[in-house]
């Protein structure tokens, strides 16, 4: 039976943020306002890496409320903000505000000690998209996921409630069909703007989207739907405007869903990224074996050694030199290879462009074909 886990309180860390010392910036994101960098905390240990993200939280409707029922809570517009102003042009005017320290507030992740592995993840670098066939998963894929994937302990100690417990939002303990919510590092947990959760499931033989068919079904259903209920009762949302998705491939190998609100652009819902829960869903009500017959398009850094192991099978990093010869670019046979190609033509259609094509522009004294006019 689905149970509702209570709060306790949150353990403190093994490290102190402010003993952090940087190497070097990792990733500068000035439209996610984030920013990752790689250090180390000197006092634990001079070697271990730690990744410390920065970002700046969502506003709340509070924080910009001018109701004087409000009076506890700071505001942008109270005597503590500070205005510098920059210019003042008709009626437009621009400023570089300072408010209450109480509204300065950054969202922060930790790694530690964190890994090559996850050094790559948070750095900026070459991306290239692999279309990762069924043959090409079995022989390149697997084996990669088998011998390096990260360690899944800390998905078993939720699991198992030997972690966060405090932080679950919902649990179904079912074997089979059963999952726990809770917030994913990303969210802040107070600002349901930006809510972002994921579901874990309790069965264990589950690494990605590969490994679903056809018996998983009652276990997606129960997801879509227990999560919706849960997430609409807690905290108020409109079902109709989650957004649920699986990652492929995923940052680690159990099962897992991403939940967060439509209007949030959250990290990693680009098309070449994410699979939708509903499509999921519809593809193997349609074949229970989709996902092992189908060819999934994902995207490697670079500096990932599965990009490596796949550069020995198939072509990703070279690029054809342009052609620059004019002479070269008449050799080229742009248009007929565009007809063949990239046309919404029917056959019959297409046959008469290539009469077209392969008939010579007629002379005064002669009719044309009649075949395409």
């Amino acid at each position: 039976m689905p149970e509702q886990v209570e709060n306790s309180e949150v353990k403190s860390p093994t490290y102190d943020i402010s003993k952090f010392r940087l190497k070097r910036i990792l990733q500068n994101n000035s439209v996610r306002k984030s920013i990752a960098l790689l250090g180390t905390f000197p006092d634990l240990s001079e070697t271990d890496d730690a990744i410390v993200v920065f970002e700046k939280t969502a506003y709340q409707e509070s924080d910009v409320s001018t109701s004087k029922e409000l009076p506890a809570k700071p505001s942008y517009f109270s005597a503590e903000l500070k205005v510098d102003t920059e210019f003042i042009n008709n009626i437009y005017g621009s400023f570089q505000v300072v408010p209450s320290p109480d509204l300065c507030g950054v969202k922060s992740t930790v790694i530690y000690p964190a890994t090559d592995k996850h050094v790559e993840k948070y750095s900026i670098c070459q991306k290239y998209l692999i279309r990762e066939t069924p043959d090409l998963y079995e022989s390149t894929t697997l084996p990669y996921i088998n011998l390096s994937q990260f360690s899944l302990e800390w998905v078993y100690n939720i699991l198992e409630h030997k972690k966060e417990t405090e932080r679950i939002v919902f649990e179904d303990n079912d074997p089979e069909t059963g999952f726990i919510l809770l917030p994913d590092l990303k969210w802040d947990g107070r600002n349901v703007e930006n809510l972002y959760l994921l579901g874990i499931v309790h069965k264990h033989n589950i690494k990605s989207l590969r490994d679903l068919n056809g018996n998983h079904l009652p276990l997606l259903r129960n997801m879509r739907q227990s999560a919706k209920d849960a997430i609409s009762k807690r905290y108020g949302l409109n079902p109709h405007q989650l957004r649920m998705y699986f990652h492929y491939q995923p940052s680690f190998y159990h099962l897992h869903v991403h939940i967060n609100p439509i209007r949030n652009d959250a990290p990693g819902i680009w098309c070449e990224k994410s699979h939708m829960l509903d499509t999921v869903i519809s593809n193997l009500e349609l074949l229970p074996d989709f996902y092992q017959r189908a060819t999934l398009p994902f995207v490697l850094y670079e500096g990932n050694k599965l990009l490596d192991l796949y550069e020995e099978k198939i072509t990703v990093r070279s690029v054809a030199a342009p052609i620059s010869d004019s002479k070269e670019l008449e050799k080229v046979p742009a248009v007929e290879s565009s007809i063949e190609g990239f046309s919404d033509d029917d056959p019959g259609e297409r046959e008469c462009k290539r009469l077209k094509l392969a008939t010579p522009e007629p002379k005064e004294a002669e009719v044309p074909a009649q075949a395409c006019a």
